[in-house]
């Protein structure tokens, strides 16, 4: 009896909704009054929760941390509203679902590239930190593991929520109060996803099949009017009857082609002899004849390469080696081998960006270093308090000369670190990096 009434509830459950769906307020998918499925009220729970909470810490902090949650808050409505229609709809066509999915796809792009357009931003690492998550809100396109794939971007994001911890750990709070929120962001997007979309995007299994212009109406002033109608098929062609105008052509060609080739050996009959007057290899005077030899076709030959009609020319940024306030800026060196900071303080830190095939040396006792976005660059720094940072790189070498605490590598492919005997203590963290190599002195002096 108890299985019974569990059953009769499910399916008064299943009833009412069913019912809320196509009652007069709309059908599930209609946010605009109508009754919406539970998985979106779910999602609403957490664009009111942790989301609104992230935004108005945002706010208080202000600048470009306030520009990016605008446009995070404008990637969840974008989400929202796949989701309505996924509520609603049946699954459709692979096509179809890359239409469905650019509105989210655009708001993520737009969030990344504002981070890059701000690297020189004091809350660059709060700017990171959302870029870097930001891909999160795609699982709506992974199948059939969603969760696992938030769970990552999450991770991605602790590399500088975790600066911004330490930076203003004894300035401000609503700075951690405003990580704790954004962190806890991801952390509910992995519950919603495990009750209602565990292999993926939960789509509606009546309702029409979604299509990219299945949006809601608008008005169509001045709008082009839809094609016209293809045209009929073409008659089918009558091959049994003769064709107009010499029908016996091809049975004759036919015909005289299979007698030819009964001939056997003698078909050989008709061809033209060739003396050795005429073939060049016996006679070379004829190699000198301004006459044009025919050549056959040339199998697989590559067509002449012509130049780009508008060739847009490479961006080139003029080198940079200056004092800006406290931060030493060294950027976009290209083959630069005795590049040297002086004069350095203890509150003073070094951010080189985008230097190629250069040697960078930083003399004296600094705060910290940070490479980002730098090729076959070398760095020599005598002591540093804080940390040295190897941010998005490719083949670089780091000696230490004197003490550092932490060195931390990220995203880089093709690392060195030469320690010195002071520094065989120092802390290293690495993340998404490969390639790497930590040399130590031995009793001799030698890296090993």
């Amino acid at each position: 009896m108890a299985e019974l009434a569990s059953l009769v509830q499910r399916l008064e459950v299943a009833v009412g909704r069913l019912e809320s769906m196509s009652g007069p307020g709309g059908s599930a998918g209609n946010s605009a009054g109508g009754a919406v499925s539970v998985y979106v009220e779910a999602f609403d729970e957490i664009v009111s929760g942790p989301v609104a909470q992230y935004f108005s810490l945002s706010q208080q902090i202000g600048g470009d941390v306030q520009k990016h949650a605008e446009m995070m808050k404008q990637a969840f409505s974008c989400e929202r509203e796949l989701l309505i229609k996924a509520s609603s709809s049946q699954k459709p066509s692979d096509a179809v679902l890359t239409t469905l999915l650019q509105p989210v796809s655009k708001a993520i792009q737009q969030v990344q590239t504002f981070r890059e357009q701000n690297r020189t931003s004091p809350l660059f690492n709060h700017l990171s930190a959302v870029s870097e998550s930001v891909p999160a809100l795609g699982w709506v396109a992974m199948a059939p593991k969603p969760c696992p794939y938030v769970k990552e971007m999450q991770d991605a994001a602790m590399f500088y929520t975790n600066r911004v911890l330490k930076e203003y750990k004894e300035k401000d709070k609503t700075h951690a109060d405003w990580v704790k929120a954004y962190v806890s962001i991801w952390t509910e997007m992995q519950t919603y996803i495990k009750k209602h979309h565990t292999t993926g995007l939960t789509w509606s299994t009546s309702g029409p099949v979604a299509s990219a212009s299945a949006a809601p109406p608008s008005a169509r002033a001045g709008g082009c009017p839809p094609p016209p109608p293809p045209g009929p098929p073409p008659p089918p062609v009558d091959f049994s009857g003769p064709s107009s105008g010499g029908g016996d052509t091809g049975a004759d060609t036919r015909n005289a082609l299979f007698a030819s080739l009964n001939k056997g050996a003698d078909i050989t009959k008709g061809l033209k002899h060739v003396g050795d007057d005429q073939k060049t290899h016996k006679n070379p005077s004829l190699r000198s004849q301004a006459a044009p030899i025919r050549t056959g076709p040339k199998p697989f030959a590559s067509p002449t390469p012509r130049p780009a009609a508008s060739a847009t020319p490479t961006r080139t940024l003029p080198p940079v080696l200056e004092l800006e306030g406290k931060k030493w800026k060294v950027e976009n060196q290209e083959g630069v081998q005795d590049l040297v900071i002086n004069d350095t303080e203890l509150k003073q830190v070094v951010y080189a960006f985008k230097c190629n095939k250069s040697t960078l040396q930083v003399k004296g006792k600094i705060n910290s270093i940070t490479v980002d976005n730098c090729k076959k660059m070398g760095l020599v720094f005598d002591d540093v308090v804080g940390i040295v940072e190897i941010i998005n790189c490719k083949d670089v070498k780091v000696q230490v000369i004197g003490k550092v605490p932490t060195i931390s590598i990220n995203k880089t492919d093709g690392c060195h670190i030469y320690l010195s005997k002071d520094s065989l203590s120092c802390e290293i963290v690495s993340a998404k990096s490969s390639e790497m190599n930590i040399l130590v002195p031995n009793k001799d002096g030698e890296f090993v």
